[in-house]
């Protein structure tokens, strides 16, 4: 026993989103909608992220100066330095993530959010 179709004249269709588009006449192999470039997607997670880093390290980096140069007091001055450094080291990836950004956004050649790290995988 062979088992039967439904004719999908007698039922309903589903409502399909997908937009559909007439192709040319002449077909040689290529359509324009091919071509056609999807906007950028931007990765908001990693640019906030990346704002984030830059204004902790530009506060470190801050507050660490104010220390080695004496303008707030500490009781121990060996200490003053590692704040510094730590400032740098959070300050530099902020700075190049948001430099990227930037430029991406105001469609500089040669920058693109692709080259930011996105973290939604």
């Amino acid at each position: 026993m062979t088992p039967s179709r439904s004719s999908a004249t007698g039922g309903v269709l589903p409502v399909s989103k997908v937009k559909y588009s007439r192709l040319a006449d002449s077909d040689e192999g290529y359509i324009d909608l091919q071509f056609k470039k999807s906007p950028p997607k931007v990765p908001y997670k990693a640019i906030a992220l990346a704002t984030f880093l830059f204004v902790i390290g530009a506060l470190l980096i801050i507050v660490g100066s104010l220390l080695l140069t004496g303008h707030i007091t500490v009781t121990n001055p060996d200490r003053t330095v590692p704040v510094l450094i730590i400032g740098v080291l959070v300050f530099l990836p902020g700075f190049y993530h948001l430099r990227i950004a930037y430029y991406a956004s105001k469609g500089y050649r040669g920058y693109s959010y692709d080259d930011i790290p996105d973290f939604d995988d």
